[in-house]
């Protein structure tokens, strides 16, 4: 089973965080965290917790064994870009294009076969109603 996780419009220009999404691919997911997690670069740190969000999910949501869990597939891509301008000489003006990324992990792994337990169901018999004073006064005339 295949488990998903994104992160939309993060900070950081696609190239840079292709160098790390690189890294990862194909590990499994605690070889994978160790790895992020002593990375000297600046994308390690939101791509770590994508990770850590993606085997949550898989843990929570579908009942997955996190110790099976591998990175199947990492892909970043490129999101909207802000223009800025930068004065230069003699009245120019020069682009600056802060770039934006959208990351989304793949992890795949098995699923445990959990047992339900059983609700115990009760069944309650209803309570009968006292009469409300105002039928009482109407039962009383009748």
């Amino acid at each position: 089973m295949d488990v998903t996780a994104k992160i939309r419009y993060l900070h950081m220009a696609p190239r840079k965080v292709r160098l790390v999404i690189g890294l990862i691919r194909g590990l499994s997911v605690e070889k994978a965290r160790i790895q992020l997690r002593f990375l000297n670069k600046a994308a390690a740190e939101p791509i770590l917790k994508l990770l850590n969000s993606a085997a949550a999910n898989a843990r929570n949501n579908h009942g997955m064994d996190e110790s099976s869990l591998r990175v199947k597939s990492v892909v970043a891509d490129g999101g909207p870009i802000l223009y800025r301008y930068r004065p230069r000489a003699m009245g120019r003006s020069a682009p600056i294009r802060k770039r934006t990324s959208h990351v989304t992990i793949v992890l795949t792994g098995e699923a445990v076969a959990t047992k339900k337990s059983a609700k115990k169901v009760t069944t309650k018999k209803p309570e009968a109603k006292k009469p409300t004073v105002k039928k009482a006064a109407e039962a009383k005339k009748a």
